[in-house]
């Protein structure tokens, strides 16, 4: 799998929430695009992932 241009290995089946939360995304601050669309928040505990899709992760930042 590719995150943000890097390529990863994943440990197994698992949600994108569940990646998410392991790698210490901020959840209510990101904003994820996966195989080319964006994925909606309230997806992100039914999306599986697999070692071929591709993840654009951004996370919004504050500031002046």
């Amino acid at each position: 799998m590719r995150v943000n241009g890097t390529e990863i290995k994943l440990d197994g089946e698992c949600t994108l929430m569940e990646f998410l939360v392991s790698k210490g995304y901020p959840i209510g601050q990101i904003a994820v695009e996966m195989n080319g669309g964006i994925v909606s928040r309230t997806a992100y505990e039914t999306v599986t992932l697999s070692d071929g899709d591709s993840l654009e992760v951004v996370t919004f930042m504050g500031g002046g």
